[in-house]
C-alpha cells in the first residue's frame, strides 16, 4: 500500500488530500501539523476551514484512508510520497525583506524529513515557493542523506478558494515537474500514477523543477494583473461616464481574451497574488531584470491605488470627514463562499476609514469577530505565520463592532460599503435598510452587485466602482 503524507493542515494541505484519500482508496493519506488546535479541529465536526463540498469529502474518508495526527516524524519515516504545503511567507526583515520568500519553515521540514528518513522518498512541494528552491532543498537532504535516496518534485497548486473541491475533482491541469534524470523520471511517474486514478492524462502535464516553480507565479502574475488592468480602466470608466461593466464585457468577447477575471472591484486579496507577485519581482531583480521587476510591480501599484481610491471616495462623499459617524462594512473575506481573510481588500479599506475616525459595523458570514479584529491589528504579512507565532492576544480596535446581522450592521449608519460579493447582499430588503440609515445614506459598492439605479430610487446616494457617477458625487470630487 503506498503511504502518503503531507506536511502541513492549511487550505492546500487538508483540500488536496481529502481528495487523494477519496479518489484512492488503496492510498493511505496522513495529514499532519505541529499545531494541536488545528489537527483536533480535523477530526472533530467543525472543520478549520471552510470550503463548499469538503466536509463531504472529509467525512467519507476519515477514519478509513484518511488520518490527521500532530506525530509529524513517525508518518514522515512511514511515507513513500512526502508532500510540504508549509508557509512561505514574505520575508519582513533582512535581505529582501517586503518581497523575498521566507523558507524558514521549507527549510525545517526538509531538515526533519532527512533526519527521521530509513527509506527512499519523493519529496514533494505544494507550496507556493521560489524558483529555485527545489534545488535549495534538494541541497539540504542530500547533504543529511545518510545514504537514502530522496527525490524532488515540483507539483504547485493552482486552487481557487471557494471552489477548491471542485477544482480538485476537475481540474485544468495538474502541473509536475521533477529532474530529468532516470531517477527523477520515475519519481514523476509515481505521482502521475496518483492524479491519474481520476485525472485524465491529458490534463497533467510534465515540466522540468523549474518551469513547474515558475509556473505557478506566473500564473498567479497574470490573473492578478488582469483584475489591475479592469480596475485601472474603472478609474478611466468613472471620468469619462463610461460604464466598466459595459467596457469589460465587450472587451472579454474577444475569444482571445475572454471574459473570466474582468470584474471591476476594490480591489484583489487572498494569499497568493500579491504574495508571488513580490516573490517574482524579487527574483527578477536577483537576475539582473529590473525592467521586468518594475513591470511586474505595477500590478500591485494599481491594486493599492484602488483601494485608497475607493477610502478617498468614501470621505470626500461624506461632506470630507467620516469621523465618529457609523459605517457599516458588508463582507470581510477576500471572496465569496471563503472563510478566508488573508491580504482581504477590506483590512485596506477599514483602516483607511479607522484613520479617519470612522465608527465601523463589521458583518460577514463566514469570519469571526476574533479574526476580523487579528487583522486590523497586525502587521503586514504577520498573517502568513504559524499562528503560535503571531502576535497573541491582539488589542481590539475600539471604534469596531463586529455584528452577525446585516441589518444590525447597518442601523443609524451614515454608509454602507459592500466589499465582498457575497450571494445574500444582492437579496437584502435594501428599503428596510434605507429607513433605519441616517440621512443621506451612502452605499459604496466595491463589488458591483447591486443595482444602483434601483437604489437611487429608494433614495440611496450610490457609488459603484467603474459606473457612471451619481450627480452628488461629480459635486465632491474625491481628491487622491
Amino acid at each position: 500500500m503506498v503511504k502518503i503524507c503531507c506536511i502541513g493542515a492549511g487550505y492546500v494541505g487538508g483540500p488536496t488530500m481529502a481528495v487523494i484519500a477519496l479518489k484512492c482508496p488503496k492510498i493511505e493519506v496522513v495529514v499532519v501539523d505541529i499545531s494541536v488546535p488545528r489537527i483536533n479541529a480535523w477530526n472533530s465536526d467543525q472543520l478549520p476551514i471552510y470550503e463548499p463540498g469538503l466536509e463531504d469529502v472529509v467525512k467519507q474518508c476519515r477514519g478509513k484512508n484518511l488520518f490527521f495526527s500532530t506525530d509529524v516524524e513517525k508518518h514522515v519515516a512511514e511515507a513513500d510520497i512526502v508532500f510540504v504545503s508549509v508557509n512561505t511567507p514574505t520575508k519582513t526583515r533582512g535581505l529582501g525583506a517586503g518581497k523575498a520568500a521566507d523558507l524558514t519553515y521549507w527549510e525545517s521540514a526538509a531538515r526533519m524529513i532527512a533526519d527521521v528518513s530509513k527509506s527512499d522518498k519523493i519529496v514533494v512541494e505544494k507550496s507556493t515557493v521560489p524558483v529555485k528552491t527545489a534545488e535549495a532543498i534538494e541541497k539540504i537532504l542530500t547533504h543529511n542523506s545518510k545514504g537514502i535516496n530522496f527525490q524532488i518534485l515540483s507539483n504547485p497548486e493552482f486552487l481557487a478558494e471557494g471552489t477548491a473541491i471542485k477544482d480538485l475533482f476537475n481540474p485544468d491541469r495538474v502541473l509536475i515537474g521533477g529532474r530529468e534524470t532516470p531517477g527523477g523520471l520515475k519519481a514523476v511517474k509515481a505521482l502521475k500514477d496518483v492524479y491519474a486514478h481520476w485525472v485524465p492524462d491529458d490534463r497533467i502535464l510534465t515540466t522540468n523543477l523549474w518551469s513547474a516553480e515558475l509556473s505557478k507565479l506566473a500564473a498567479n502574475a497574470f490573473l492578478a494583473q488582469r483584475i489591475s488592468s479592469v480596475n485601472a480602466m474603472s478609474a478611466l470608466c468613472e471620468a469619462t461616464g463610461a460604464d466598466v461593466s459595459q467596457v469589460s464585457y465587450a472587451v472579454g468577447t474577444d475569444t482571445r481574451i475572454g471574459p473570466k477575471f474582468l470584474n471591476a472591484s476594490v480591489g484583489f486579496g487572498g494569499s497568493c497574488f500579491q504574495k508571488d507577485i513580490l516573490n517574482l519581482v524579487y527574483i527578477c531583480e536577483c537576475n539582473g531584470l529590473p525592467e521586468v521587476a518594475e513591470y511586474w510591480k505595477q500590478v500591485i501599484k494599481i491594486n493599492d491605488y484602488q483601494k485608497n481610491r475607493f477610502v478617498n471616495r468614501v470621505v470626500a462623499s461624506m461632506f470630507n470627514t467620516v469621523a465618529n459617524k457609523k459605517v457599516a462594512i458588508l463582507g470581510f473575506a477576500f471572496k465569496k463562499d471563503t472563510g478566508d481573510t488573508r491580504e482581504t481588500p477590506a483590512i485596506d479599506v477599514c483602516k483607511g476609514l479607522l484613520g479617519d475616525k470612522a465608527r465601523l459595523s463589521i458583518y460577514d458570514p463566514q469570519v469571526t469577530e476574533d479574526q476580523i479584529q487579528r487583522d486590523l491589528t497586525m502587521k503586514k504579512f504577520d498573517w502568513d505565520h504559524p499562528l503560535h507565532l503571531q502576535p497573541m492576544s491582539p488589542t481590539t480596535v475600539k471604534q469596531v463592532g463586529i455584528v452577525w446581522d446585516a441589518y444590525e450592521a447597518t442601523k443609524d449608519a451614515h454608509a454602507v460599503c459592500i466589499l465582498t460579493e457575497w450571494d445574500e447582499f444582492k437579496t437584502l430588503d435594501f428599503q428596510k435598510i434605507y429607513n433605519n440609515m441616517q440621512k443621506p445614506a451612502f452605499i459604496f459598492d466595491g463589488r458591483n452587485i447591486v443595482n444602483p439605479a434601483k437604489l437611487r430610487e429608494i433614495g440611496f446616494i450610490v457609488y459603484s466602482i467603474g459606473k457612471p457617477l451619481d450627480a452628488w458625487l461629480k459635486d465632491m470630487p474625491a481628491v487622491a
